[in-house]
Parts: C-alpha cells; sequence; structure tokens
C-alpha cells in the first residue's frame, strides 16, 4: 500500500490499537515482521498510520498476537478497510486537519456526549452564535476563513445519533454575541432539546457541590468501548485521548456530571425561563 503523507486520526487510531496488540503479547516489532514475512519498516509504517493494512494481514497479525477478541478484530478490520470519502473532504487544505479528524469521529460515532461550561456545544450552536465564537479567535479569521468555519459546523450539525449535552447556566448566559443572539440560541437548544436524537441537561448555578467546572468535553462512542474517544480542547486545535484508563476517567466524570444535572424536562423549563430574561 502507498505511504501516506498525513495520516487522519482515525487511521493513527488504528495504528495505536495494533501497537497495543502487538506490545500486549510480549512482540517487538522485528519479531512481528518477522511472522508476517515482511519488513520491520512495513510494521513500523503500520504501527505509525502511515500506511495501510488489508484485512488478511490485519487478522494474521491478531492471530500472531494471540488476541481472541473477535469484536476488537472485527471492528479494526471495519478501520483498516474502510474507503470513506466523507462530505468533510471537501474542505482538506482549507481547514485545519483536526477539523477533519473530527468530523470523520463523529460521522463513524455510535453515539456523543458532551459536556459544555463556557460555551453551548457546537453541534447547537446558531449560525450567529457560531460567527459570534469564531469572530473573536486570534490571530483574526479572514472573512473567506470565518465563512468556512460556519459552513463546515453547519454541516456537522446533520447527525442522527443519539446526542446527550450537559451544559453549566454559565454557557447559557455569557452573550458571546448580542442580547438577540443569546435569545435566538436558547429558543434553537429549546427546538433541539424537543428532537427524539438529543438530549440536552442544565447544570444550574445553585446546584450544591458541583467539582467538576473544567470538564468541558465531548466523549464520542466508539463500536466498543475500547474503542472510544475523548475529544478536548487543545490550543492548536482538538486533542484525541484514547487511553484505556483515561477513558474510564472521563466515562465517571460524565456519569458525575450527568447525575447532578436537572432532568431534561426541568432543563428546558430552566431554558425557557432563562430566555425570558433576554
Amino acid at each position: 500500500m502507498p505511504t501516506r503523507r498525513e495520516p487522519t486520526a482515525r487511521q493513527l487510531r488504528l495504528a495505536v490499537e495494533l501497537r497495543k496488540l502487538r506490545e500486549a503479547a510480549g512482540l517487538t516489532a522485528r519479531q512481528a515482521a518477522s511472522m508476517l514475512g515482511v519488513s520491520n519498516v512495513q510494521i513500523s509504517q503500520i504501527e505509525a498510520g502511515l500506511s495501510g493494512v488489508s484485512e488478511q494481514r490485519l487478522r494474521r497479525l491478531a492471530s500472531h498476537y494471540a488476541c481472541t477478541d473477535e469484536e476488537l478484530v472485527d471492528a479494526l478490520v471495519d478501520m483498516a478497510t474502510d474507503r470513506t470519502r466523507g462530505w468533510w473532504e471537501e474542505y482538506r487544505g482549507s481547514l485545519p486537519t483536526s477539523f477533519l479528524d473530527l468530523s470523520e469521529l463523529e460521522h463513524h460515532a455510535r453515539f456523543l456526549r458532551h459536556v459544555a461550561i463556557l460555551y453551548v456545544p457546537g453541534l447547537l450552536q446558531t449560525e450567529d452564535y457560531s460567527r459570534a465564537v469564531f469572530s473573536v479567535r486570534l490571530p483574526e479569521l479572514t472573512a473567506e476563513e470565518l465563512e468556512l468555519r460556519i459552513r463546515h459546523r453547519k454541516a456537522r450539525q446533520r447527525f442522527a445519533i443519539p446526542y446527550e449535552a450537559v451544559i453549566h447556566e454559565a454557557a447559557l448566559r455569557i452573550r458571546v454575541g448580542d442580547r438577540a443572539t443569546s435569545r435566538a440560541q436558547l429558543a434553537r437548544l429549546l427546538e433541539l432539546s424537543e428532537e427524539e436524537h438529543i438530549t440536552v441537561r442544565v447544570i444550574p448555578f445553585d446546584l450544591d457541590g458541583f467539582a467538576d467546572a473544567s470538564s468541558t468535553m465531548t466523549y464520542v462512542g466508539g463500536p466498543l468501548p475500547r474503542l472510544d474517544t475523548v475529544v478536548r480542547d487543545a490550543l492548536h486545535g482538538s486533542a484525541f485521548i484514547d487511553s484505556e484508563a483515561q477513558l474510564n476517567t472521563y466515562r465517571t466524570t460524565f456519569l458525575k456530571v450527568e447525575a447532578a444535572s436537572l432532568h431534561p424536562e426541568q432543563s428546558r423549563d430552566f431554558i425557557h425561563s432563562l430566555a425570558k430574561e433576554f
């Protein structure tokens, strides 16, 4: 297979999982290459995401690694053989790679969970709200860059998988734009909360004992819990977290935040009351 210049986050995740299987088997890359009958360079490229791997070779590797988790192997095969050219590809070369990787991750997700502290989640934003968020970016975006980001965000909003957003009252009150923008955004949240696949919960300021105010995150469900991903905002794009220990931590964190939030019906009432203040 040809060598890739810039593997996607999904391709890198496959590479990481294959390396984990090899290391769990106590084998070196040289030993794995010998078992497969290829060069060390090929194994290194596969485990760096720089080269793809066929279904046949992937299953042979899993066998050599004594991996008996058939569901995991099948999921990795799906990742290795997927040739989807998604809608996000039209933005390649125009937007940062992290934007495309996030779109691809969401496209393949089984479910999405979001904890928002300071901003309404991007998947639930109105166009004016998104414009206000992107407009304060430094260095300042050109008009073309701004419109590309807004158009890309609107395209991401066409999802149909289960999505749960837990939003702190701070995010609902902070005016990223003017009053009209905030009022329209709250109305949009109320509208979306009625969708069957979308759940919106609110964490009010007067909640006692809430100490997870730094837990802004997106939890992306994979085909198996082991293949879940957590997305955190970083200085230069999104950071993808996939270690099992950290995934367990973030699962627990989300469950705690969810348990502390208002019931969806109460949350709608809360948003409705707040909207009257704008």
